[in-house]
């Protein structure tokens, strides 16, 4: 055995040991990345070269294989994951949408994931994919540029709250601020869709508290731990330890991300960057997997796949 795979096995066996130690049969994991190959080599290659939405080095730690990245998961036990993938431009989702949809007839243990962009067709492809089975979108306001209270988009924040569909965002203004992130322009949209299930990627660093704010507000607004509490993240955005309580008493809203595989860490590291918090066991097996099978409509009782 390599020293790499020997590496990956012992970290499968403590990921395990991790879950297994709080009766849980497995992870959900609502914040990883699978795209079409080009695609994801490009957005390799910006996270290489510490692109101006990077700003910092950024080492990929599981540049593998598509098959091998699909069997790293499952042998962590994370029973039920994503394919987190997002446009830059027009004219880019319906397509990706289309790739999401293959990927997800032919790998089960992932949520069939969509995405969209300001356009006039918006509306179109949005209802075809959520038709076709959609089960989670992902918007990533920093890469798209975009305002989330585009007119073009509020036919679709309309249908995705009817459906119940979550839709991870990435609104937040870390690492770097774009034109539409913060929590004014995610608000604007949650006051006219207030039933909009919302999952705020990476607790909405660095707005920590203004993102709480609105998860306390609208309660169909929830929090992905997406590289949060980790050591890369509070070199630079620290969560403020006088917020744990107002996080500790969203627990039920709380889903566990982690941004695998584009993350500079081990995966082993944000579970226990969770763990450090002191929350208890009960919000740990909340976070880790039970609000995200209960939104999801999971099974508890089924093992990882």
């Amino acid at each position: 055995m390599s020293e790499v795979s020997s590496e990956v096995s012992s970290e499968a066996a403590e990921v395990q040991a991790f879950w297994r130690e709080l009766g849980l049969p497995g992870l959900i994991d609502v914040h990883t990345h699978f795209m079409p190959e080009r695609v994801l080599a490009k957005v390799w290659a910006y996270f290489d070269a510490a692109g101006p939405l990077i700003g910092r080095p950024w080492p990929i730690s599981y540049r593998q294989e598509e098959q091998q990245r699909l069997e790293q998961l499952r042998e962590f036990g994370v029973r039920a994951f994503t394919a987190m993938l997002y446009p830059h431009k027009p004219g880019m989702a319906a397509w990706l949408n289309g790739w999401a949809a293959d990927f997800a007839a032919r790998t089960p243990d992932c949520l069939h994931t969509a995405t969209c962009f300001p356009e006039p067709t918006a509306e179109e492809y949005v209802g075809k994919a959520l038709a076709d089975g959609a089960r989670v979108f992902k918007m990533h306001l920093q890469v798209g540029g975009y305002d989330p209270a585009d007119p073009l988009l509020d036919g679709v924040w309309g249908q995705l709250a009817e459906a119940g569909v979550p839709v991870v965002t990435h609104c937040g203004s870390g690492p770097v601020p774009g034109n539409h992130t913060g929590p004014g322009p995610m608000s604007a949209v949650l006051e006219r869709h207030p039933r909009l299930r919302l999952v705020v990627a990476h607790l909405g660093l660095p707005e920590y508290q203004e993102f709480l704010a609105l998860a306390e507000r609208f309660p169909e607004v929830r929090l992905d731990t997406t590289m949060a509490f980790t050591d890369f993240t509070e070199e630079l955005s620290p969560f403020p330890r006088e917020l744990l309580p107002r996080l500790a008493a969203l627990g039920d809203r709380v889903l566990l991300g982690t941004d695998f595989p584009n993350i500079p860490y081990r995966y082993l590291h944000q579970l226990h960057a969770l763990a450090g918090l002191g929350l208890g066991e009960d919000w740990l097996r909340a976070v880790c997997h039970d609000n995200a099978a209960r939104l999801f409509g999971l099974d508890r009782a089924v093992g990882p796949g």
